[in-house]
């Protein structure tokens, strides 16, 4: 029996970033509850590496209220100085505070929109971008354009590196190796 072929960047030897290539990454999304999710996560990863992030995951979850952009937009100081102290996240208050108000901006956004999926497809013409060609980038155009608007809209740590790693989270993006069985 063969083994599967991946993505040569996956590391094996993690279950969850297996899983993660394998059933999420370059996978279209249009659920907004998991566009802010990955919003989120790609933010703390600035100057870390995703498999970092990816292992603290459910922590994030448990201590960013389920991802729930609402109650986020609303936290308190000592809700940041609880995130602060909780070992089981990435504890760096500028990106706790960039979280609170990147969830009031996403929230601006799905009522200028009607959700953020029609914000974010929109710049793709509701398009996947498929790059089957091997080159291997960390910005692109359209993550430009995308990290300048937001940005001029008020979020924080959406720079065009973090934005390309979004857009490859959330389908936009599909970078999957052409020998990679996610290849389509």
């Amino acid at each position: 029996m063969s083994e599967i072929k991946r993505c040569s960047w996956v590391n094996l030897n993690n279950k969850l970033y297996i899983d993660y290539h394998d059933k999420e990454w370059g996978s279209a999304s249009h659920d907004d509850s998991y566009l802010f999710e990955m919003l989120l996560l790609e933010s703390f990863q600035a100057g870390l590496s995703w498999e970092c992030v990816l292992n603290k995951r459910e922590s994030f979850r448990k201590a960013f209220d389920n991802f729930d952009y609402h109650k986020i937009a609303n936290y308190s100081d000592d809700k940041i100085n609880e995130l602060i102290e909780n070992k089981g996240i990435i504890r760096n208050r500028l990106k706790i505070k960039a979280a609170i108000n990147n969830a009031k901006i996403y929230m601006c956004i799905q009522k200028e929109f009607g959700s953020f999926s029609n914000y974010i497809w929109g710049f793709s013409n509701n398009k996947q971008v498929v790059n089957r060609d091997g080159i291997i980038r960390a910005t692109s155009n359209l993550s430009d354009t995308i990290s300048k608007d937001l940005q001029k809209r008020g979020m924080k740590f959406v720079g065009s590196t973090i934005i390309y790693s979004y857009l490859q989270a959330i389908g936009i993006v599909d970078d999957h190796d052409s020998t990679c069985f996610c290849a389509k």
